[in-house]
């Protein structure tokens, strides 16, 4: 396997790369949308909406947040997710 060739590219371009590879899978991209349409909401909502079990939307939710896609606001047990804006801007940027 050879060496990552990531440190040969901007910051930029690294954080873009993250960004859209969080967003390369159909189920993620379902969940951008419905959380666009509801501006925030909790994962059994979202559970209710898609046809994936809850374990599933708990781990895609997880890699929108790692890349600062999402963000979730706990109130209360439950965790409140909704869509970054700046990330928005930053994506919409680059289009």
């Amino acid at each position: 396997m050879g060496a990552s060739k990531s440190a040969s590219f901007s910051v930029e371009h690294n954080e873009m790369a993250t960004l859209f590879k969080a967003l390369s899978h159909p189920a993620r991209i379902a969940i951008v949308e419905y959380l666009l349409s509801v501006d925030s909401c909790i994962c059994g909502d979202i559970v209710n909406e898609l046809p994936l079990a809850q374990p599933t939307i708990s781990q895609h939710l997880k890699e929108l947040k790692n890349a600062n896609i999402i963000k979730g606001n706990i109130e209360g047990t439950p965790i409140c997710y909704c869509i970054n804006p700046e990330i928005l801007q930053n994506i919409a940027h680059h289009f």
